[in-house]
């Protein structure tokens, strides 16, 4: 049932708040021209009042009005991600408190890489970063000296993209302090142990170093920051700083098998290419801890450097949650015996989740309250996940996802923001402590530490303004994730039921139960034993419950996505199973035919408010089933 709470939150299904969006919208670019007239209200118009009159401009808003009406009519053809209909990717309506302050900002046109262009919104996307480090559990408080620090960037690519940016950062440095002689004992005896340096001893090593060097006289400091420039990764590139430390080699990424794509990208952007993404065999579609502890054993063994270690946190194939907690256990032993490496998080997806999990005053919440909400979630291993974020090092979070934020919004959020200065550009922070113990201060130059240029300050305005008015805990923006757990539990109950009901037809199967609001399905007719041919079945199927932008919007009665089981991720073991209950035969599963290779399952994003409509008494999910009932 949908919380009244959530009723202003969102244009709505029909535009029910039009009239609240159209009030906020009106007033702001009122105030956004009396700002303007009031600036320097003794200059002259420079566009004279008779102006509307002339031929040219009559001309010109007429040129503008017909193409604004074409768009306005081209983008009818959208798919509509804000129905209750649509349960396809992840996207949905959007909040109204970030959609208006984003409008609102828009005509400021701030640009969030210095102070200079975006003195406004830099700081609150300063402070977006420390709203999500504290629903992660991350130290908040910007006094501290081990504060967290986060920015947004286009996405959860380039956010995952940033965390191995400053993996590579972290773990090279205190090998460039060693190649440049710094006379300090902190300094490792050897590259090896250099390399592998734990999260906490190079940060503090890095605060050792600043130290020194503010001691020193100017002049011998600066001799010194020039020798550490020499010999950092930044400078001579991964060739250069690997022909001078042979004993090293390049390090690794272990990746679970339901791992973006962005990390293929991101090992290729920062140079260590594609081999380096090592592929962690799965259990359950998550993150097999013992397989990852074999592989960890054997990179020590054969002394391979490890850069990071990923868990996903909500998979955007199958909606599992990995093993966070099993992670850093991971990587704790295996920093004792002398292999150090990252844990990084990749929460594009169930991020804010964590707001479940997060009492208003930032305590962990107990998991009986927790599940007092739910029918079965979370689970003990979901539960021991998100208690476990605190210990990681860095995590990717996209509030246009579940955030409800417009794109493009993803969020990158590292555990101690001592770390973001070794990505500093101009090296200032890193060796001049720019800004002394002032948070604000040291990162107001954004622009040094990330790897856009350029980056709009109204997509940090509305994720502000959108955590202010619902904070992230279970009280106020938990609100709206738990709406989609109770989405997503009422699909499974419907699901079951439909299997039930359909099973003289066709055998329906959740390959894998979803942690959160996700859900695959898996649909073969009865009788059938070849895979492509249930294929076949499942992509005709498709073929109605996707978006067709040559078709009228209202030839669907849903939209859904799909997506598909490859047997070389999902491993020998889990391909007999997921055959098995399908009565599929093995025999007809041919990596060599694109039509059997692998096997088409449907997905499904359980986002959206609306779902289930008490106020109407509809269930547009038991509707779904209804529609897939009288396609089969």
């Amino acid at each position: 049932m949908s919380d009244p709470a959530l009723h202003p939150c969102f244009l709505g299904p029909y535009g029910e708040n039009d009239a609240l969006l159209e009030k906020l919208v009106v007033e702001f670019l009122r105030d956004h021209v009396y700002w303007r007239r009031n600036f320097h209200p003794e200059d002259p118009p420079a566009i004279p009042t008779h102006a509307a009159q002339a031929p040219c401009f009559m001309a010109f808003e007429a040129r503008l009005r017909r193409e604004l009406h074409a768009l306005s009519a081209a983008l009818k053809r959208s798919v509509p991600f804000h129905s209750p209909r649509y349960l396809g990717h992840m996207v949905s309506d959007l909040l109204i408190p970030g959609l208006a302050a984003q409008m609102l900002t828009l005509p400021y046109n701030p640009n969030n890489v210095s102070e200079e262009a975006g003195p406004v919104t830099i700081e609150l996307e300063l402070k977006v970063g420390l709203q999500l480090a504290r629903m992660l559990g991350y130290p908040s408080d910007p006094v501290r000296r081990d504060c967290a620090f986060g920015h947004l960037t286009s996405g959860g690519t380039l956010a995952n993209y940033q965390a191995l940016r400053l993996a590579l950062a972290m773990k090279a440095f205190p090998v460039a302090l060693r190649a440049a002689r710094v006379p300090l004992s902190e300094v490792p005896q050897d590259d090896w142990q250099a390399f592998n340096l734990s999260h906490d001893a190079t940060i503090a090593l890095l605060a050792r170093y600043q130290d020194w060097l503010a001691e020193l006289p100017p002049g011998d400091a600066r001799h010194w920051r020039e020798r550490i420039v020499e010999e950092r990764i930044e400078t001579l590139g991964l060739l250069g700083f690997f022909a001078r430390h042979p004993q090293l080699k390049p390090p690794v990424v272990f990746a679970p098998v339901t791992a973006h794509y962005s990390w293929s990208k991101g090992l290729k952007l920062v140079g260590l290419g594609r081999e380096a993404l090592r592929l962690v065999p799965e259990a359950g579609m998550r993150t097999d801890p013992t397989a990852l502890g074999e592989l960890l054993d054997a990179a020590l063994r054969e002394r391979q450097p490890v850069l990071m270690s990923v868990g996903v946190l909500g998979s955007t194939e199958f909606g599992t949650i990995d093993p966070i907690d099993a992670l850093v256990d991971a990587r704790d032993r295996m920093q004792a015996r002398g292999l150090g490496h990252w844990v990084h998080v990749d929460a594009a997806w169930g991020g804010y989740l964590a707001t479940l999990f997060r009492e208003p005053d930032g305590g962990l919440r107990p998991l009986a309250d927790l599940r007092a909400d739910y029918a079965g979630f979370p689970s003990d291993s979901v539960y021991a996940a998100f208690a476990a974020l605190p210990r990681t090092d860095s995590v990717t979070i996209d509030p246009h996802k579940l955030g409800y934020i417009p794109y493009g919004a993803g969020a990158f959020v590292c555990r101690n923001h001592h770390a973001i200065g070794l990505l500093d550009e101009s090296a200032d922070y890193v060796f001049a402590a720019a800004g002394g113990d002032d948070f604000f201060a040291r990162h107001r130059a954004l622009g040094r530490f990330i790897p856009e240029g350029s980056k709009a300050g109204a997509a940090a305005a509305a994720v502000y303004v959108t955590h202010q008015v619902l904070p992230l805990d279970h009280a106020h923006f938990g609100l709206l994730q738990r709406q989609t757990i109770h989405s997503a539990e009422a699909f499974r109950a419907e699901l079951a039921c439909f299997a039930a009901a359909q099973a003289h037809r066709v055998r329906v199967r959740e390959p894998y139960p979803a942690d959160c609001n996700l859900v695959c399905v898996a649909l073969n007719p009865v009788g059938n034993r070849d895979v492509a041919t249930m294929n076949r079945y499942v992509r005709t199927l498709y073929d109605q419950i996707r978006s067709d932008p040559g078709a009228p919007l209202q030839l669907r009665e849903f939209f859904a996505s799909s997506t598909t089981l490859d047997p070389q991720l999902l491993g020998p073991t889990d391909t007999a199973r997921v055959l098995a209950e399908l009565d599929l035969d093995p025999a007809t599963l041919d990596p060599d035919d694109t039509d059997a290779d692998r096997l088409v399952i449907l997905r499904h994003t359980l986002m959206n408010p609306w779902l289930i409509d008490r106020e109407n008494g509809i269930s547009y999910l038991a509707r779904y089933f209804d529609f897939l009932a009288r396609r089969l």
